[in-house]
């Protein structure tokens, strides 16, 4: 069931917003060891993630062939706003199939449900995808406090939401779910589908996708760190280290952290992307992933574009078309 609610144009002011900050008292109680997968798993087991009918804030503007809307759904007992496209249209049997779309790094407090991977995400919806595209928790008007994706649980938690909310919608048919993901939402979007092995494929363009040694000790970017992330964010870094030691010297906690530990188990195949000409990912975490997932029959294609940027700028058309093309395949 979907509940209308009257239209609220001024929902997306940043006004509204009440996950600005990064409080002392929500910095105070991550701890690394919540990103432990098999704890997630068992969570998902039990239920945990169940998302919640999407709750409709405001119409947009159609696209070619797809209604827009902004919805919210519950995650944690937080309100999650979210960018919904569905296909106009008889869906086909079953329901229309649907891809969780993970958004990269925008700094929290200037993100927009409608702004950002705009003509990315109308590819999608164009080729008759539902696809829904998260704000996380403390993004534009989302509730709760961004606190990164790396060290603390909040995000997966919100994906992993989404995921639940589109199973729950009788538009979707919750056999044919995909994950998509950019940069960070790569990152999530692995964890996501590590979790949940009935997700029946992923895309993951220039992702973070390297385990925590990697993460921590071969992440050279190009481009500097964003200023916009606060210093306490990136201390949960340091905090995760003091307690647990690094991967090197506490292997068995930091790989029940890493998605990568657990591939072997993914419900379907991944499709990854990354251009040489990247600032912000280095194209090992790509190759290595690869390298680990094709053994396992797990590579669903790798491309990797001379020149191009984090974004696959000049590439952009190629990527989505092997992107949807391999959905339609999968889904």
């Amino acid at each position: 069931m979907i509940r209308l609610l009257p239209l609220l144009p001024v929902l997306l002011l940043p006004s509204l917003s009440v996950a600005s900050a990064q409080s002392a008292a929500a910095l105070a109680r991550v701890d690394a060891a919540q990103m432990s997968i098999p704890a997630a798993r068992q969570t998902f087991q039990k239920g945990g993630y169940p998302g919640s009918a999407l709750t409709v804030r405001q119409t947009l503007a159609a696209g070619s062939n797809y209604t827009r809307q902004v919805v919210s759904y519950q995650s944690d007992g937080l309100r999650i706003n979210a960018l919904l496209t569905v296909p106009r249209g008889t869906p086909p049997r079953g329901g229309w199939p649907a891809i969780v779309f993970n958004h990269g790094y925008v700094p929290p407090k200037v993100y927009r449900t409608t702004e950002r991977y705009v003509a990315y995400q109308d590819a999608f919806a164009r080729a008759g995808f539902v696809t829904l595209k998260s704000d996380y928790r403390g993004h534009g008007s989302s509730q709760g406090e961004a606190l990164g994706g790396y060290y603390a649980p909040g995000y997966t938690t919100d994906v992993m939401n989404a995921l639940g909310s589109l199973r729950r919608d009788p538009r979707v048919n919750p056999a044919r779910i995909g994950m998509w993901g950019h940069s960070m939402g790569g990152f999530l979007s692995l964890r996501a589908m590590a979790i949940d092995p009935s997700v029946k494929a992923g895309v993951i363009w220039a992702g973070v996708v390297g385990d925590y040694d990697q993460l921590m000790n071969s992440w050279t970017r190009r481009a500097p760190v964003p200023a916009s992330i606060p210093s306490a964010v990136l201390n949960l870094r340091r905090q995760a280290v003091a307690k647990y030691g690094t991967p090197r010297d506490n292997p068995t906690f930091w790989n029940k952290l890493s998605a990568n530990t657990y591939l072997r188990d993914l419900g379907g195949p991944l499709q990854l992307h990354i251009g040489t000409n990247d600032e912000d990912v280095p194209v090992a975490f790509h190759t290595t992933l690869a390298a680990q997932l094709r053994p396992l029959g797990k590579l669903g294609g790798s491309y990797v574009y001379p020149g191009d940027n984090h974004n696959l700028s000049g590439n952009l058309r190629v990527a989505l078309d092997r992107s949807v093309k391999f959905f339609r395949e999968r889904l």
